[in-house]
């Protein structure tokens, strides 16, 4: 059910109202989001050093460091 508001000189706006089950969903998605990229930049990290992965996966040493020192929030 919506939320009806009246403003002087114009029409009635219906606001939404919010689920607080889909909220704590959200919520929980951005913080799995947030381990699993904290999880790929420590296993580029650990790939840095061995240059055989990184001839295999098309990456330079540089291109890893690179990639594991963005934070997790990126």
């Amino acid at each position: 059910m919506s939320t009806l508001i009246l403003w002087p000189g114009r029409p009635a706006a219906r606001l939404p109202q919010f689920n607080w089950a889909s909220i704590l969903s959200i919520g929980w998605r951005t913080i799995r989001r947030q381990f699993a990229r904290r999880r790929q930049r420590e296993a580029w990290r650990a790939i840095a050093d061995d240059p055989h992965l990184l001839r295999d996966l098309g990456f330079t040493r540089e291109q890893a460091l690179s990639e594991a020192s963005k934070p997790f929030w990126r």
